[in-house]
Order: structure tokens, then sequence, then C-alpha cells
């Protein structure tokens, strides 16, 4: 390989990236989507109705999505009719929910599709294709922990490695590490898991 010639590990993957509204973690999560970018991926925003249109301490709405636009060259989809010809158009190769709240994941877990992101989800898991989860919530260990089991043992969701990001002042607080979300998009394009999946922050 010539010196100066990057690999691009996503050349040609097509990833529709949905966040949802864990709003302190947002900024966290931009950088990876231009990572993707990088990385060769042709990306398509999602934005659950909380990212879509609650101004916060955080950010506002109008920023996140400009933001998205800026970085992928896509308007975000944000209305559950303008998500489902996800699934029929077999638009993207993988899914990635980042970060994907406590109410995101209660709800894929128990079928319930209320949300642009939750429709894109359902949509493409239809087509047999890999959905990666890279949660933030604050109950993943206390009512969510029954769900959270429910979406590791299911077949075609991957988790991005997670641990307890605040054992002492937050005891049932799970954070994934989302510098890992290529890695483990990596592996679920090969029908495999990313290991340890528990692991600390």
């Amino acid at each position: 390989m010539a010196t100066g010639v990057r690999n691009m590990r996503l050349k040609g993957i097509s990833v529709g990236f949905a966040l949802t509204g864990s709003h302190c973690t947002l900024d966290e999560v931009l950088p990876r989507i231009q990572e993707l970018v990088d990385e060769g991926a042709t990306v398509y925003p999602i934005v659950s109705y909380s990212v879509d249109t609650t101004d916060t301490r955080f950010g506002t709405a109008a920023k996140w999505r400009e933001a998205l636009k800026q970085i992928t060259g896509k308007e975000p989809i944000n209305s559950i009719s303008a998500a489902e010809p996800v699934g029929p158009k077999k638009l993207v190769d993988v899914i990635v929910i980042a970060p994907c709240t406590g109410n995101t994941m209660a709800k894929l877990a128990n079928g319930i599709t209320d949300t642009p992101v939750l429709m894109a989800a359902k949509a493409h898991l239809r087509n047999q294709r890999p959905v990666v989860l890279a949660i933030s919530t604050n109950d993943g260990l206390g009512m969510n922990a029954k769900n959270l089991g429910l979406l590791i043992n299911t077949k075609n969701i991957y988790m991005v490695p997670f641990g307890q990001d605040s054992p002492t002042g937050k005891p049932n607080s799970l954070k994934s590490r989302m510098d890992l979300i290529i890695d483990t998009i990596e592996h679920c394009l090969q029908g495999k898991q990313i290991q340890p999946v528990l692991i600390q922050l």
C-alpha cells in the first residue's frame, strides 16, 4: 500500500445512525458519526421525537439537526412515515442506536413502535439485518434490566460494550463505550458480538 493511503474500514457500507434522548450524551456521539463518515460509510441520520424537538441545557434541537446534516450531508429522518421505508428499500446495512435510552430499549424489547428510531429498527430487523445498541440509561440495572436481558438474547441485535458509569452515585446506571461503535459494527457485519460485552468504565 502506498504511504499515506488510508484503509477505510467501512467503505461501501451504509449506516442508519439513530439518536435518542440521552441529551447529555449527544456531544459524545457526534464525533463517532464523523468517524463513520471518515471510514467511508454512508450515514443516514435518524432522530427520535425527543432529539428532534426538545431544547435542553446541552443544546437545542436545531443545533443537533444542523450538526447531523453537516456531518452526513443528509437531512435527519424525523418521522415514522419517513422511517418506515428503511426496511422495504433496504436502505442501510446496519442501524446504530446511540445513545439508546432506557425508554427506547424498553420499547424495542416489547415491540412498541412509536418513534422514528423504533420504526427504523423494526423495519430493518424484518430484513434480518443487524441493529447495534449503544446504551445510556440510568436504570439499566433496575427496572430495565429485564429488557436489556431480552435484547442481548435477541437475534440480529448487538451491543456496544458497556459498564456502570457511576457505581456509587448511580448504581443502576449503564453506559456504552461510544468509542467502540465502529469496532462493534465491524463485528456485527460478520454476525459476531464484540467481546467482552461487560467492561469496566
